[in-house]
Parts: C-alpha cells; structure tokens; sequence
C-alpha cells in the first residue's frame, strides 16, 4: 500500500483563515466570560441546585463524548473490519474523534469547578468503585489510543501490524469508555428515567448517529460544499453506502426514542411515566427536536431522487446535530425533574432553564472544536488515503510465441 495526497481543500486558504479568526474570537469570548463568572460566583453562576446538580454543561460534555465514540466506531469500520470503501473518511474521522472528545472534556472541566484540582484528585483518589473514576480511565485511554493511531495514519501506516492492533485497541476502548459512561447513568436506580440496563445499546448508536452528522458536515465545509472539489473516491463514498448508513442510523435513533417513550407511558413506574407526559412531550421544544431533528432528516435521506443532493446532505447532518443535541439535554435534565426522594408526592416537577454561563460554556466547546478542525485543515491532510499498488497480473503484457 501506498498512500496517495487529497488535493487542497478549501479551508487551506482564505476561508480558512476568516472562518478560524472568527471561531478563535467567540472561543476567547465565551470561554473568558465563562471563567470570570465561575472565578466570581461559582456554581452559583449555573442554575443548578442540590435538587437538580447536572445541567447542561453535563449534556454537552454528553453529547460531544459519544459523537466522538461515534466517530471512533465510524472509523473502525475501514481500519478494524476491512471495509476500504470508508478509507477516505477514516483519517478526518480519527482526528475528529480527538478534538470532539478534548473539546468535551473542556466543557466537564469547566463545569467541575476547580478546574486544575481533577488533574490530581482524580488519578490519586484512586475510587475504583466509582463508574465516574472508571470513565475518566476510558477516556483518557481512548484520547491516547486515537492521538496514537492518527500519529500512524499521518506516517503512512494503514495496514502495518501495528496499526492493525492500535486499531483493534482503539475499537475497544470507544466501546469501553462510551459503554462506562452509559452505565453512570444506566445503574442509577433512584433516578428511573435513566435506570435501564439496555442504555449502552442506546448510547453507542446514538453515539454514531451524531458521529455521522459530524463527518457529513465537515467533510462538506473542507471542501467548500461542493462535491466535484472532491477526490472521486470520496465522492462515491458520499453519493452510495454513507447517506444510506446515515438514514439506518436515524432511523434506529427513532426507533430506540419510540420504544423508551412507549415503556415509560405504559410503566406502571409513576415517576418515569410523569417525565414522559408532564416533561418531554409538554415541551414544544422537545416535540419540535424529534419531528424537525430526526423525523424530516429520516425522510429526506429515505427519498432516494433527493438523498445524493449536496444541500439536502448538509441539511440533514445541521438538523441532525440540533435534534440530538435536544435530545441529550432533555435526556439530562429529565432524569431529575422528579424530586429525587419525593417522587410523584411533590407537586411539582423541579424547574430548570440554563444561565448565560452555561451557555457560554456550551458555545465554548463548540468553538473550541471549530478552531481546532480548522487547524487540522491547515496542517495536517485529513484527506489522505491509501491505495493499492496497480495489480501486476493486470499490468503484464501476454507473452508472444515465436
């Protein structure tokens, strides 16, 4: 195998740098004000409480931690089970997964609050009977594993040994770390919207799901939204087996959001019955993420005269990132809005809307992630590829009898 160069994309020139100045500058802008509102008050700049302590900077470390498991999954499938026709997203994927995943644990770091005391408190506290502790683990072993595999890919290394096993460990510790974090919420008992031993399940495909809108929209934005600016082994990939990946994944979304809200209508637990009816399906926001997040992508990605269109591609990866982003705030934050302790006794479910500081750390993280693409762009060929050397049986002349 030899490695062939992508041709230049658009965000190696002026773009680039327009898009990167302007993603630095809400990056400082939000992430300053975030601190200095942390500095000042604290949590008390969040509004959380002792009755409802995770909002949403909890749901976008959420949601950035399994879009980068997503991606890691998305890209074993050419690295780890053979299937060539995804090498030319399986770089972008690598490097995606790594600064979804640190831009994430930005925003968990932030929200922590002392930023600088985890760095020491959590490796030497040692609590191993905490699945907390254990995600920590994971992670920190799938940020290594990827900066490790990508520094091979960047080599040239596709398909040396070595790579193959660092993928293979790789594959492994995506599923350990995503499977760890669905567990923090899944083994909670006390909370019963989350209490459920299938949300592994329900994490890594969700996880890839959102894994996917990312991939779409930012191979789409490095090379300028157009597809003829794209080498033609990417656009093939794009116009045949990925949209038709990308509509099973949403559609499975659909299927495993249907069947929890049917268990918890029909639950004879009152408690995960009342966030279904009073919580998630009286919020027009929640209703609007389902139809206008999943529903509509579902149906234009199913329509197969339509489903190859750059603009409807690049829609659906944009409504799609908005309706799991929902998706995993309402998940969140309806986990606590029944009293804990209380149950359906209280009278009222617990009200929570996030401040501007959460805010700012929610569009930190986002912009941290774009400065960081954007320089990947700049530096690094995210597009790189490998190819197979020419078939020599096929290059050989037939010999001439004399």
């Amino acid at each position: 195998m030899i490695t062939s160069n992508s041709r230049p994309n658009a965000l190696q020139g002026t773009l680039g740098w327009l898009l990167l100045v302007v993603a630095a500058a809400v990056l400082v802008a939000s992430l300053g004000y975030a601190f200095s509102q942390l500095a000042a008050e604290g949590h008390a700049s969040f509004n959380t409480s002792s009755r409802l302590p995770w909002g949403q900077p909890i749901a976008t470390y959420l949601y950035f931690a399994l879009a980068s498991s997503g991606l890691g999954l998305v890209a074993s499938l050419p690295l780890v089970f053979g299937f060539k026709q995804y090498y030319p997203i399986a770089k972008r994927c690598i490097f995606l997964a790594f600064i979804v995943l640190i831009s994430g644990m930005t925003v968990l770091a932030m929200e922590l609050g002392h930023v600088f005391r985890m760095l020491w408190a959590i490796p030497t506290g040692l609590q191993t009977q905490s699945a907390m502790f254990w995600m920590g683990v994971f992670y920190a072993l799938d940020l290594l594993f990827l900066l490790w595999k990508f520094s091979k890919l960047q080599g040239g290394e596709w398909d040396s040994k070595t790579s193959k096993q660092l993928g293979i460990a790789s594959f492994i510790g995506v599923l350990l770390a995503s499977g760890n974090l669905a567990l923090i919420f899944g083994m909670m008992s006390m909370r019963p919207f989350w209490f459920d031993a299938l949300m592994p399940i329900y994490f890594y495909f969700t996880g890839v799901t959102s894994g996917v809108a990312a991939l779409v929209f930012f191979v789409y934005l490095a090379h300028g939204f157009r597809r003829d600016a794209m080498p033609s082994a990417l656009q093939s990939l794009l116009t045949g087996a990925l949209p038709k990946l990308f509509a099973a994944l949403i559609g499975g979304t659909l299927l495993f959001i249907a069947v929890r809200a049917i268990t918890g209508l029909y639950s004879n637990n009152p408690e995960v019955n009342l966030v279904w009816t009073d919580y998630l399906f009286a919020s027009p926001l929640y209703i609007a993420a389902l139809l206008l997040g999943l529903l509509l992508p579902f149906a234009l990605l199913l329509s197969s005269s339509i489903r190859n269109r750059v603009d409807i591609q690049v829609l659906t990866a944009c409504l799609v990132f908005l309706g799991l982003f929902a998706e995993r705030f309402y998940f969140v934050v309806g986990g606590q809005v029944v009293p804990l302790f209380k149950g359906t006794w209280a009278p009222d479910l617990i009200e929570y809307a996030p401040s501007t500081t959460e805010w700012a750390l929610t569009l930190s993280g986002v912009s941290l992630c774009f400065v960081l693409y954007l320089l990947g762009e700049k530096l690094l060929n995210l597009g790189d590829m490998p190819r197979q050397e020419p078939d020599q049986r096929q290059t050989e002349q037939p010999a001439v009898a004399t």
